[in-house]
C-alpha cells in the first residue's frame, strides 16, 4: 500500500532525540530549531516526562469520558495555576484543529449566529470550520466553503466594527502571533478594541494559542501581553511535548449542557499525564522566563545581519528576508544539520524551538547562516 502523497519530504529519517537535537539513521546529529512545528516544548526524551508517561501506562492508558478521570482536574488545575485564569473551564481534544472547531461551535451555541470573522494569512487548522477561518484557498473543499467566514485585515478596527454591527457574527477568531501567516502580531490598541467591540456586539471573541500558548511566547498565553479576557482560549501544540493533545478554555460566562461538546480520546489518562509533565517542567526550570530571556539573545545576534527583519516574540520568532528562504532551509539542512521552519511569505525563516534551548544553539544557527549567507 502506497502513503498518500500529500507532504513534501526532506531525506532525512530521524530514529532518536534528544533535548534540542534529532539523530538519523546514520547517527547525524541534528539541531532542532523547529520543534516539530513548535510541538516540542520541553525537549525531547526529557527524562522526567519519559517516567512520567512509562509510569502511567503502567497504570491505565485509557478509558472514556464517561468516568471519573482525576488526572483531568489536575491539568486543569495546573493550568489555572500557571495561566491566572482559574475561573475558566476547561474541554479537553486531540488537535489543535478541533480546539479550534469545538470553540467556533461553541461561540454558535452561545451567540445563536453562525458568521465568523477571521484574519488575513490566518492558520487555525484542517478541519471543517478551522479550515474555512484559514486564510488559504488551495487547502479549503468547497465542503468548507459552506461556512460564513470574512477576513478581514489586522489593525482596522472600523472594518471590524463594520462586519461587527451587522448582528450576524458568533465569534472573532485571532492569533495573537500568527503562525504560519508569517509571524505578524497585531496592535495592542487593536486587541484591546476587538475585545470591547465584541462585547459590544455580543459576539464571542476567540484567542487560537495553538501554537503561542504554553509559555512559548514568553507569558503563558501571549493574549496576555494584553488587558483581555477572550471568550474562549485554543491550545494544542506545546501542551504534551508530541503526544496528542489540545483543550479550550472557556469563559465562566459561557454555560456547559450535557452533549454539546464531546471526544472519544481527549483528556485520557496518558495525554493527561504529558500535559502535567510539561507544565512541572516548564515551572520547575522556569521556561517562561527563560523563553523571554533566549529571545533578547536572539535578536542581538539577527541584528548584525543586514537587511533582515526580526518577527514573533518569545521563541516564536522569524526572520524575513528580501528572498524566498526554502533553499536556504534545504542548505540549512543539508549542509549545516540544522532543522527551521517555513511560512506562507515565503521570505520567513521560523525558528520554534524547544523551550530549552541555549545560547550556544543560536551561536551555531547563527554561524551557519553567516556562512551561507
Amino acid at each position: 500500500m502506497k502513503l498518500f502523497d500529500v507532504y513534501p519530504l526532506y531525506e532525512v529519517c530521524p530514529v532518536s532525540a534528544n533535548d534540542v537535537y534529532v539523530y538519523d539513521e546514520a547517527g547525524t546529529e541534528y539541531l532542532d530549531l523547529y520543534g516539530g512545528h513548535a510541538v516540542v516544548s520541553i525537549g525531547h526524551s526529557h527524562p522526567y516526562y519519559v517516567n512520567r508517561l512509562k509510569d502511567q501506562l503502567n497504570k491505565i492508558a485509557f478509558y472514556s469520558n464517561a468516568v471519573e478521570n482525576p488526572l483531568q482536574q489536575e491539568l486543569a488545575d495546573e493550568i489555572g495555576n500557571q495561566s491566572g485564569l482559574h475561573n475558566y473551564q476547561l474541554f479537553l481534544c486531540s488537535s489543535g484543529a478541533e480546539a479550534n472547531e469545538n470553540a467556533l461551535k461553541l461561540a454558535s451555541f452561545h451567540t445563536g449566529k453562525k458568521r465568523i470573522i477571521a484574519f488575513k494569512n490566518a492558520f487555525h487548522g484542517r478541519t471543517s470550520a478551522a479550515v474555512a477561518v484559514t486564510d488559504n484557498q488551495n487547502i479549503n473543499a468547497p465542503l468548507n466553503q459552506q461556512q460564513e467566514v470574512t477576513f478581514i485585515p489586522f489593525n482596522d478596527l472600523e472594518k471590524l466594527e463594520n462586519e461587527l454591527k451587522k448582528g450576524d457574527v458568533c465569534g472573532v477568531i485571532f492569533e495573537p502571533i500568527q503562525g504560519v501567516g508569517g509571524l505578524d502580531i497585531p496592535d495592542d490598541d487593536f486587541v484591546t478594541g476587538m475585545n470591547t467591540l465584541c462585547e459590544k456586539y455580543k459576539s464571542c471573541l476567540i484567542a487560537d494559542e495553538v501554537q503561542s500558548g504554553f509559555s512559548r511566547s514568553g507569558n503563558f498565553f501571549a493574549f496576555q501581553q494584553n488587558n483581555i479576557k477572550p471568550h474562549v482560549i485554543t491550545m494544542a501544540k506545546g501542551m504534551g511535548n508530541g503526544f496528542p493533545i489540545g483543550g479550550i478554555l472557556v469563559h465562566p460566562n459561557l454555560k456547559p449542557k450535557y452533549g454539546m461538546l464531546g471526544t472519544t480520546f481527549g483528556g485520557n489518562h496518558l495525554a493527561c499525564t504529558a500535559s502535567l509533565a510539561v507544565l512541572e517542567i516548564i515551572k520547575k526550570d522556569k521556561l517562561q522566563q527563560h523563553a523571554k530571556s533566549m529571545e533578547t539573545y536572539f535578536r542581538t545576534k539577527a541584528e548584525k545581519i543586514k537587511g533582515i527583519e526580526i518577527k514573533g516574540r518569545g521563541l516564536m520568532l522569524g526572520l524575513a528576508f528580501n528572498f524566498e528562504v526554502a533553499p536556504l532551509r534545504k542548505k540549512l539542512i543539508y549542509e549545516k544539520n540544522i532543522f527551521t521552519g517555513g511560512s506562507s511569505n515565503k521570505n520567513i525563516l521560523r525558528i520554534l524551538p524547544p523551550l530549552t534551548v541555549q545560547e550556544k544553539h543560536f551561536d551555531r544557527f547563527f554561524d551557519a547562516l553567516e556562512n551561507l549567507l
